[in-house]
């Protein structure tokens, strides 16, 4: 018997019917966490990142493989008069239930909340859509770069007197299904008071608002919408890319102490009681007055001598690395950032490891993401009671 520690979600038995990205992104935190989660895929077809790619490793999509490990995956044909009795079968035994279909979808095929609820009550069932199940935006569609672009995201981020940029990973998608994990976590921590499950309804574009934050407040105060600039912040200075001797660096100058900690690495004492630049609220006001000066200094010297005294001095900075040189971190090496598994079809191959660390009921990395319904017959075997006989039979029918 393993003496690892067990997660906070051990005995936790999550059906999952999610794909792309929010859904297995959600369902992937929880069985980070110890959640026993069940992909339910669709015969011979299964998730679409299956087929999303290159890259490929020995025929695996390496989009797939990055959100699905520690997940158990059954074939399972919704549709089919013999696939019902099966799922309700699962249902008897989950305390979670995950899907990001449109909204109405499931409800046509008698697998809404309100349907699935009445039969398990003690079900936390989680919807991820683009917009909610309410509102009359309801309906349509979600997808990533069209909520990075409606949700607002996409006007603050780029150069002023640029085109709106997307961000470079799906953030849209990952906000969603954090926000759907941190949901079902809360659900299940009020079931234990209650008896009862219940729904939790997540939206990416209330996902993306959710992250706007501080340019919300200033939107809210000045009632303007905030503009793009491009790598510099709109509240702190400098806080921003930086060009050096030989390259760029980006320094996060949060207080007015630091300011003055900032000029005096650069030389330039007098700079930091400069009474046009004494205080955050003055550097920001004269931003484009500043920033030649700070560039004028800093390229006297190479990026590396300069990210050395600064962080010496205890200013916060960094150069703008490639996942190369991310990866290779000793810092993310140590803190088990990447992780390697055997894979049964793509053989080696890394993942990133848990963010969150427990240190008495650890998250951990257990399974490799699984091949298209790697898990069916255990599953039906030993979860439901079901013969070889009958499994084979099942398969033959289409159900499986």
């Amino acid at each position: 018997m393993s003496n690892e520690p067990l997660g906070p979600l051990t005995g936790t038995t999550v059906l999952d019917f999610t794909r792309v990205l929010s859904g297995p992104y959600c369902t992937m935190m929880l069985a980070d966490m110890g959640a026993r989660v069940i992909k339910i895929e669709q015969p011979g077809r299964g998730d679409d990142t299956r087929r999303w790619g290159p890259p490929f490793e020995e025929g695996e999509s390496s989009y797939f493989m990055s959100v699905n490990r520690n997940k158990e995956s059954l074939t399972l044909n919704l549709k089919h008069p013999e696939g019902r009795p099966i799922l309700e079968a699962l249902l008897n035994k989950a305390d979670v239930l995950v899907e990001n279909f449109r909204p109405g979808t499931l409800t046509r095929m008698k697998l809404g909340y309100a349907d699935v609820a009445a039969r398990w009550p003690e079900l936390v069932y989680c919807s991820i859509s683009g917009f909610g199940h309410t509102g009359p935006r309801r309906a349509e569609p979600g997808y990533d770069a069209v909520l990075q672009a409606e949700g607002g995201l996409m006007s603050i981020t780029g150069e002023d007197d640029g085109p709106a940029y997307r961000l470079g990973v799906a953030i849209a998608d990952i906000t969603s299904g954090m926000f759907a994990a941190y949901g079902v976590a809360m659900a299940l921590l009020a079931r234990h008071r209650t008896g009862h499950g219940q729904f939790v309804d997540v939206g990416m574009l209330d996902s993306v608002a959710a992250l706007l934050t501080y340019q919300a407040g200033i939107y809210f105060a000045t009632n303007q919408p905030p503009q793009r600039l491009g790598n510099r912040h709109p509240t702190i200075v400098p806080y921003e890319v930086l060009e050096a001797g030989d390259g760029e660096l980006v320094v996060a100058v949060g207080n007015d102490q630091l300011w003055r900690t900032f000029c005096g690495v650069l030389g330039a004492d007098d700079l930091g009681t400069d009474p046009r630049f004494v205080t955050n609220k003055d550097r920001v006001e004269r931003h484009g007055l500043l920033r030649p000066i700070l560039i004028d200094r800093l390229r006297a010297r190479p990026a590396a001598d300069w990210i050395s005294l600064l962080t010496e001095a205890g200013i916060p900075c960094g150069v703008v690395r490639d996942l190369e040189e991310v990866f290779l971190d000793p810092q993310i090496v140590e803190r088990a950032m990447v992780v390697a598994l055997d894979h049964p079809v793509a053989g080696a191959i890394r993942t990133l490891g848990v963010p969150v660390k427990l240190n008495d009921t650890p998250g951990s990395i257990r399974t490799p993401p699984p091949t298209l319904g790697q898990q069916t017959e255990e599953i039906l075997g030993r979860d439901l009671g079901l013969e070889p006989s009958s499994i084979a039979r099942l398969r033959r029918a289409g159900a499986i």
